[in-house]
């Protein structure tokens, strides 16, 4: 085993939030769908065995405090309160000694709600919006408690829905909750709770910025008022379970906010309609004298979503330097998240800017990272790339709620590249019955992905790839700048391909896959871009042209498709010092379902800021020399100037064979999606092989 690199050291060290002590300053922070109270689900909440199954594994690879993701105090359906679930409670006593077996400890999460800030799906959208159909759905799911929120609003979510204002009684009945939830929480072994939250734009923290919250009694006003019903929540629990129970806050230090559902670019200038940072000072130091043991920090609302789910666009450790400065003004620890990278965490716990490092995502794609951290082996750590897409793919564009499938919404925290997160009945490696000869053909994601889960079963695989390259068309899409993790990524398949018995054939394109000695052939060749009959189009820049930099553009740039490669590719020019410009035939950017609205938001936000023109429900009618012709929703057409033009129009899949009883299609080759379908595909098809 490998000794732990010297500028990692400061996260193995000891500390303690109250008087419990933690060994390391590794925090596993909550992500939803992590619940070990399996909130969202028609049978109502229970113990979740798929959770606890995720943490104890994280528990035993060396991680120092587990918070899994929210449990609502009240069931989203049906309407019963947590703490009256007392078998629940009762399993989670006997998972809380297995975790301790580990030295890990475990705090659970316990949210007052969302109010405006629930992510209402296109299926349930309709059923808030009438009177009758509230009050017909009423005893399954309450959209008065479920929306309720600290003033009359605007859904995050759904524009045309109103949030209802929360009543004084539904507060109380909610600290009340907080406190009874928690005693049963402590006497089931949980060494703490944390209050969610005065964080992300949810219910307590709408109560908190005035933005939101235009109440005239006691929740509302002042800065001691808007922090209320925080201050109680946390004094009814250390009534509840003793002042030296401890309990953490998640709290954004600023909400990074413009205005409604429209956030602040990292560096920018702009004044702030949320919490700013002079106020978070006081609020800091105001809810760690009513009872805080702990802030466990980031920033951003939902109007900022990027803030709290960074993308692969947002700095690593974007949100330190912030909480670090709000760090000055309290005595109890601080945590940090937010793309964190472990030596800039290690190096800031060292000279005393946090208390620890906050990660989630990365617990996802790779179980065994901190030990692999701790062991000196960073190249087998599997890198998680910012995508969202398995754990936290609520979508959203004009005019649409969250347009998410109501399966995903119901099954968060998976993961777009480890099939087996929180799916391990569905994805699983078991040993091949009978070892067989497998013929992969692509060097892809999709194909790497199949010859490795192959050879783990037990076959034997022969790789075949056309270029002399892995990688496939994502060594395109992983090119810009702000894709470093896409990069490590391919990297990580190259290294791990060399760990099994996989043959490797390079510049070897298959014409005839029944020339192949093979029992079973996987085609994973991907698909193949698709062009627009329009005159001109032939002197266009393809997109994976000029994301490998086979050809070059010049100063101005029209990008035709608004999807999220279009936009990207915009995004790449605008960085690089070129004026793009996006032409879309949608009402809005990015409208493919299950892509996480803290990507696409961020991208819309970004163009809106530097004013990158943008051009929607517009389609392209001809490429001329220096120009390009455009026709809108009315008919009328125009010329936008134009140095080059790229086309990013979406793609067609191109298999080299049809599908057999031992010819298997996968990934974009069988249907074009993304990441997570590609990885996805190739598990569920290779788990039968």
């Amino acid at each position: 085993m490998s000794k732990t690199d010297p500028k990692y050291e400061a996260l193995f060290t000891p500390w303690k939030i109250g008087n419990v002590e933690i060994k390391n300053r590794i925090v596993m922070c909550p992500m939803g769908g992590t619940s070990l109270f399996g909130w969202f689900e028609l049978t109502g909440c229970h113990f979740d065995k798929e959770a606890a199954k995720l943490f104890l594994e994280r528990a035993k690879n060396n991680v120092g405090l587990i918070i899994p993701g929210i449990a609502p105090l009240r069931d989203t359906f049906w309407g019963k309160w947590l703490w009256q679930n007392p078998k629940m409670f009762e399993e989670l006593k006997v998972f809380m000694d297995e975790i301790h077996k580990t030295g890990a400890k475990l705090f659970i999460q316990l949210t007052a709600g969302m109010g405006r800030s629930w992510a209402i799906t296109e299926l349930i959208a309709p059923l808030h919006k009438n009177k009758f159909t509230r009050a017909v759905i009423k005893p399954i799911i309450d959209t008065s408690h479920e929306l309720a929120s600290p003033s009359p609003q605007k859904s995050r979510w759904a524009h045309d829905i109103e949030c209802p204002e929360m009543t004084v009684e539904q507060i109380h009945e909610i600290i009340e909750a907080f406190a009874k939830t928690a005693k049963l929480c402590k006497e089931a072994g949980v060494d703490g709770v944390e209050v969610h939250a005065v964080h992300e734009g949810y219910l307590l923290d709408q109560f908190s910025i005035e933005f939101f919250n235009k109440r005239t009694d006691e929740y509302g006003g002042s800065l001691e008022n808007r922090y209320r019903f925080a201050a109680e929540a946390v004094k009814a629990i250390k009534e509840a379970c003793s002042q030296d129970y401890p309990v953490s806050l998640r709290y954004s230090v600023e909400s990074k906010m413009k205005g409604f559902c429209e956030g602040a670019m990292p560096g920018e200038e702009y004044t702030e309609v949320g919490r700013n940072m002079e106020e978070s000072e006081k609020a800091a130091k105001y809810l760690q004298d009513a009872g805080y043991d702990m802030l466990n920090a980031d920033n951003g609302t939902y109007d900022s979503w990027y803030w709290a789910h960074p993308p692969m666009y947002m700095p690593e450790n974007c949100n330190l330097e912030d909480v670090a400065h709000i760090k000055k003004f309290v005595d109890i620890p601080v945590v940090c998240a937010g793309r964190m990278n472990a030596e800039i965490g290690a190096k800031a716990v060292a000279e005393g800017k946090i208390d620890a490092v906050g990660v989630a995502r990365q617990f996802l794609v790779d179980p065994e990272w901190v030990t692999k951290l701790i062991e000196d082996r960073l190249e087998d750590i599997k890198p998680c790339i910012c995508c969202h897409s398995g754990c936290f793919n609520f979508s959203s564009s004009k005019g649409h709620a969250n347009t998410q499938a109501l399966t995903d919404t119901m099954g968060l925290s998976r993961c777009a590249l480890n099939p087996e997160t929180m799916q391990s009945k569905k994805y699983h490696i078991s040993p091949a019955k009978k070892q067989k000869k497998i013929a992969v053909i692509g060097g892809g994601i999709g194909g790497m992905e199949a010859a490795l889960v192959c050879a783990k079963r037990g076959h034997k695989v022969t790789l075949y790839e056309k270029s002399e390259n892995l990688g496939g068309v994502f060594i395109a899409a992983a090119a810009p700048s702000f894709k470093e993790k896409d990069r490590a990524l391919i990297a990580w398949y190259i290294r791990e391909l060399a760990k099994y018995p996989i043959k490797v054939n390079f510049n070897t394109e298959i014409g005839d896959v029944n020339q192949l000695d093979a029992d079973e052939i996987i085609v994973a060749t991907g698909a193949k871009a698709k062009t627009l009959p329009v005159k001109g189009a032939e002197t266009a820049v393809e997109a994976v042209d000029y994301l490998l930099g086979n050809k070059t553009v010049g100063e101005n740039v029209v990008v035709i498709g608004g999807g999220l490669t279009g936009c990207e590719i915009a995004y790449d020019l605008y960085l690089n010092g070129k004026k793009p410009v996006i032409v879309e035939m949608q009402d809005d950017l990015i409208t493919t379902p299950g892509i996480c609205l803290a990507n696409t938001s961020y991208l819309r936000d970004f163009f809106k800021t530097n004013k990158v023109p943008v051009y929607l429900e517009t389609s392209l009618s001809e490429i001329k020399d220096g120009s390009v012709t455009l026709k809108d929703k009315q008919g009328k057409v125009f010329t936008v100037n134009s140095d080059s033009v790229i086309l990013s129009v979406g793609y067609n899949p191109a298999p080299i064979a049809s599908k057999g009883r031992h010819i298997h299609i996968i990934g974009d080759a069988n249907k074009v999606g993304n990441l997570r379908s590609v990885i996805w595909g190739a598990w569920s098809t290779c788990m039968k092989l």
